[in-house]
């Protein structure tokens, strides 16, 4: 019934998917980074945003109905690129299953990943990935704290966040599956393309993508963590 469950959610997520469609989801995710950082005592600390070399956004992930614990959701993911660069072409994805955070709330909730480092980012480019089974994962910091901060930082691959009727918080999120969307890839690009063919290569972003990749832009300037190498 759990798989049944995510199948129907999944299906109805992607019947009628256009342009339009992906275009206000990637808005919705631009959205949920300004309401974030918009509270810097109550965010994300920029100095971590900063260092890392991807960020996983899914707005308005839903708790399936009759069903305990099946979630899924639609989100995008978008990766560094050379210093001067900033961030790459987002790529979509989905994610079914695992903790998210429900427990502070609501039928829904906003989740987003950092991803620290090059071995975290390069499970993002794999075609399946269990966060928690195959990467480590932490609860990220909230706020200004630098010690928490600086830990965090070391220690884990990914740091996740959840977001539901305004609480906001970090969460060890686990057991969370992530895929290529390549259905709103094709609506975003023309054609079905991978999270790795998109984030890894030169493609431009498309005209949608200039929100997003603003609101990135204002919270993780490049200069503050020059020693980060890009994702390749």
């Amino acid at each position: 019934m759990y798989i049944l469950c995510l199948l129907i959610l999944s299906a109805f997520a992607a019947f009628g998917a256009d342009v339009k469609e992906v275009t206000e989801r990637m808005d919705n995710a631009a959205d949920v980074m300004a309401e974030i950082m918009g509270t810097p005592d109550k965010g994300i600390p920029e100095d971590l945003l900063s260092r890392a070399n991807c960020i996983v956004i899914v707005p308005h992930l839903k708790k399936g109905a009759f069903i305990v614990g099946a979630t899924y959701g639609k989100g995008f993911v978008t990766c560094r690129k050379e210093a001067a660069a900033g961030w790459s072409a987002p790529a979509a994805i989905k994610i079914e299953g695992g903790s998210v955070g429900f427990q502070i709330g609501g039928e829904e909730t906003d989740v987003v990943m950092l991803v620290m480092n090059e071995k975290g980012a390069q499970r993002l480019m794999s075609t399946k990935f269990t966060v928690g089974a195959e990467g480590e994962v932490a609860a990220g910091p909230v706020g200004r704290s630098t010690s928490a901060q600086t830990d965090a930082g070391m220690r884990a691959e990914i740091l996740s966040y959840s977001r539901s009727r305004g609480v906001f918080a970090g969460i060890a999120l686990k057991g969370a599956t992530l895929r290529p969307d390549e259905d709103d890839n094709q609506a975003l690009y023309g054609k079905r393309l991978t999270t790795k063919e998109i984030v890894n290569s030169d493609m431009k972003a498309p005209a949608g993508a200039a929100k997003l990749l603003a609101e990135l832009g204002k919270h993780s300037m490049r200069e503050k963590s020059a020693d980060r190498p890009a994702t390749k």
